[in-house]
């Protein structure tokens, strides 16, 4: 069998070539043309960035893609779901606003922006996968009316799923906000009480009322909790811990089944962007510093092996200073070789992948051709 394709190009840049000219020769270079885009709507997945993030990609690189479809004749569109937290893009206003906030205006990217499942996260489109362990995944409408997917993803570490990658931005980015309860529902939080100062910052953070504090100490009802882990990462003393075991496993697999009922029966194309690799997902209104220096940017037909030729490559960096990663290095005798679980130990990046690649949505196998 012929290994994925998966194209790579630095930011090095030169006087005659720029980020956003390299990016569309690096895109075109992949065989975006051959996709049919005459007349026809391009979803472009992308993240807009929690409000006090500063992680998120830049709009730039999304006014590239955006650029390059409507070369192809193409309409395009930049989009995202709604959040099952507590956040700046909770609503399809709030999360308008957001996107504008942080530059993602049509004036800036020359495209419009749609929340993929409406107002209030309730507009899904229940799309059959007969999956081990989803059978009609809940995707945002918008989405799955385009003719074309694209997804734009910013490549970084992610507390519950170990980094965040084209499979994450597609499966649990485009699931509604019912969708995104069903992928978090194996996985709920329990609060260690000897931590617990009693702060209620996760009752604050908590969509669900699923929190509660009573002398100082706070109390999950896992009757009530969606297992988003929004909590765990608020608490200021690490009081609120993941459920172990399976978990976060069962949540990654989830994400691929996901992931398959958004790109299935249509044309699709991914690109992966590898800077400001921050520890934690974009969602959240803060962003440490970056666990290793920028890579570049990577372009494949296939999700799977993108995923994987990104954590190769994050894993053959050098480790910053000062970073998370850095100091759970120093005080720990566990994988050093393997970033994204050393940032986050109770993580497995891995078995997002490999039931991706055993339900047919691509190969860890890959040729990476630089340009």
């Amino acid at each position: 069998m012929e290994r994925s394709k998966v194209y790579f190009t630095t930011f090095k840049t030169s006087f005659t070539e720029n980020i956003p000219d390299k990016l569309k020769r690096l895109i075109l270079t992949a065989g975006i043309k051959d996709i049919d885009f005459t007349d026809k709507y391009a979803a472009i997945k992308i993240h807009f960035g929690e409000l006090g993030n500063l992680a998120f990609l830049r709009p730039n690189y999304a006014k590239v893609v955006a650029g390059l479809v409507k070369e192809l004749g193409g309409k395009a569109f930049l989009t995202d779901c709604n959040t099952l937290y507590v956040g700046s893009r909770k609503n399809a206003l709030d999360h308008l606003d957001t996107a504008y906030v942080n530059g993602f205006t049509p004036f800036s990217t020359g495209c419009h922006v749609i929340i993929g499942d409406g107002l209030k996260g309730t507009d899904e489109a229940l799309v059959p996968v007969n999956g081990e362990y989803i059978k009609e995944a809940k995707i945002g409408r918008a989405i799955m009316d385009a003719d074309i997917f694209l997804s734009l993803t910013h490549f970084k570490g992610h507390e519950m799923a170990g980094f965040g990658g084209a499979l994450k931005n597609i499966g649990m980015g485009c699931g509604s906000r019912a969708g995104k309860m069903e992928m978090h529902s194996e996985g709920k939080p329990y609060v260690n009480q000897e931590k617990c100062i009693g702060c209620q910052m996760c009752t604050k953070v908590c969509a669900h009322g699923g929190v509660t504090v009573t002398e100082k100490k706070a109390f999950i009802d896992h009757n009530d909790c969606a297992g988003c882990g929004r909590c765990i990462g608020v608490c200021p003393k690490d009081a609120i811990e993941p459920s172990f075991g399976k978990s976060n496993d069962v949540l990654n697999c989830k994400m691929a089944e996901y992931s398959k009922a958004v790109i299935q029966n249509r044309p699709h194309f991914h690109i992966s962007i590898v800077c400001d690799v921050s520890p934690n997902c974009d969602c959240h209104a803060e962003n440490d510093i970056p666990i290793i220096p920028n890579v570049g940017m990577f372009a494949s037909f296939d999700p799977v092996a993108l995923d994987v030729a990104c954590a190769d490559a994050c894993n053959a960096q050098p480790v910053i200073a000062g970073s998370v990663l850095c100091e759970n290095k120093e005080n720990s005798h566990g994988n050093h070789h393997d970033h994204f679980h050393l940032t986050h130990p109770d993580t497995n990046w891995k078995s997002c992948v490999e039931h991706a690649e055993k339900i047919g949505l691509g190969s860890r196998d890959y040729e990476l051709i630089e340009i």
